[in-house]
């Protein structure tokens, strides 16, 4: 997740305000201690804000899962 935040230029405080969600949160997907658990909708305005596609996610949480 960290890269995906670095593509957009974007402090992870800029990420977790657009994302209504805590900085410890995002600080946690970066750090693979967890990763994002959201709707449909949560997952579209993830694509949004990371500026990514939906491959893109998955690659990221593969991350996650290799590293738990």
């Amino acid at each position: 997740m960290k890269e995906l935040r670095l593509r957009t230029g974007k402090r992870a405080e800029e990420i977790a305000v657009e994302l209504g969600v805590a900085i410890s949160t995002i600080r946690n997907w970066e750090q693979f201690k967890t990763s994002p658990r959201m709707t449909p909708m949560g997952i579209k305005k993830l694509m949004q804000v990371y500026r990514c596609t939906f491959e893109e996610l998955v690659e990221a949480e593969k991350e996650v899962r290799v590293n738990e």
